[in-house]
């Protein structure tokens, strides 16, 4: 994703820093890093390491996708060095079918997964994201919808069929509709934000992990709907468009500084890297993580996302450190 932009950044930075993300002191780095999770983070995950492999050739690190829940799976059975995730860990455990807390079939969230597993690990704060709402570039009727309209269309107990069951004046077509699978952070969010509960969803609709299928759908079909985040709109400007989103305020149009200010609510949201402790213990980890959080604002706008501020930066290389230590 605008890999020639991408280097120049990180070149700049690699430049500023005496050529090398490794100590000038110390050792080349070397070894592996893997790293699993959200399909929405992947993009800048990607973006950060292919430019620190470059500056550090002994080192590979492997960026895949199963969804934020699906990494965290792996990532909490110490398959993974981090996750990347379009949501904070689950930390509320749930009682069973017999509705008593503590007994053998309870819902034990991720945090406690994790723990069970004695799998320590910090939270870091990435970037901002924009989910958008997409219709084809054929579309011609669809500028804006409200949060209601959403959860019409899309609530566990839809009757939604047409468009024209959304609004009378727009045609009576079949909507195509297109989504997350159910091991995504996206997936959780929007639902949460507009089902009013994680996971409350209609089923008939095409669902993937991989972001770029789902922008393929949707440009194919002319009453196509579906959501992923900004970043996927911006690299396909010329197949999709996103519509604007009234949450009670008017009709706003995703994009960063909507998402900053707030005004693109509820979509806007944060999105998190989650770092094994043990693994930080290894210098290359170490490295690549303190070059990811130095790099983050410039990739992250490179890819289409939104860059900290300040003070949330500085939380998140403290974060860090701290570890570190």
């Amino acid at each position: 994703m605008k890999k020639l932009s991408v280097a120049a950044a990180a070149a700049l930075f690699i430049a500023a820093c005496g050529g090398s993300a490794a100590s000038p002191s110390g050792p080349a780095l070397t070894g592996d890093i893997s790293i699993d999770g959200s399909s929405t983070v992947y993009p800048i995950t990607e973006a950060v390491a292919e430019e620190f492999q470059n500056a550090n050739s002994g080192v590979q690190v492997t960026v895949a996708f199963s969804g934020t829940g699906g990494g965290f799976k792996k990532f909490c059975a110490g398959e993974m060095d981090a996750n990347n995730a379009s949501r904070p860990i689950k930390t509320s455990d749930k009682p069973g079918d017999d509705g008593v807390a503590g007994t053998a079939d309870d819902v034990l969230s991720e945090a406690t997964i994790c723990k069970n597993a004695g799998i320590e690990y910090i939270e870091l704060k990435v970037a901002l994201d924009a989910l958008a709402v997409v219709v084809s570039k054929e579309n011609t009727f669809v500028a804006c919808l409200t949060t209601d309209e959403l959860k019409s269309i899309w609530d566990l107990d839809s009757k939604v069929e047409t468009w024209a069951d959304v609004r009378a004046e727009w045609p009576a077509e079949k909507i195509d509709l297109y989504g997350p699978g159910a091991d995504s952070g996206t997936f959780d969010y929007f639902t949460e934000v507009i089902n009013g509960e994680a996971k409350r969803s209609r089923s008939d609709y095409t669902a993937s992990e991989d972001d770029n299928t789902l922008v393929t759908g949707i440009s194919g079909s002319q009453y196509a709907l579906g959501y992923f985040g900004l970043a996927y709109v911006t690299e396909n400007a010329d197949k999709i468009r996103a519509v604007e989103i009234d949450g009670g305020s008017g009709c706003t149009a995703p994009s960063a500084d909507a998402a900053n200010d707030g005004s693109y609510a509820p979509l806007g949201r944060p999105l998190f890297v989650y770092a094994s402790v043990p693994a930080l213990a290894r210098p290359e980890v170490a490295a690549f993580f303190r070059f990811f959080l130095e790099n983050t604002n410039a990739l992250s706008a490179e890819v289409g996302y939104i860059g900290l501020n300040d003070a949330e930066l500085a939380a998140a290389k403290a974060t860090l450190e701290a570890a570190l230590k």
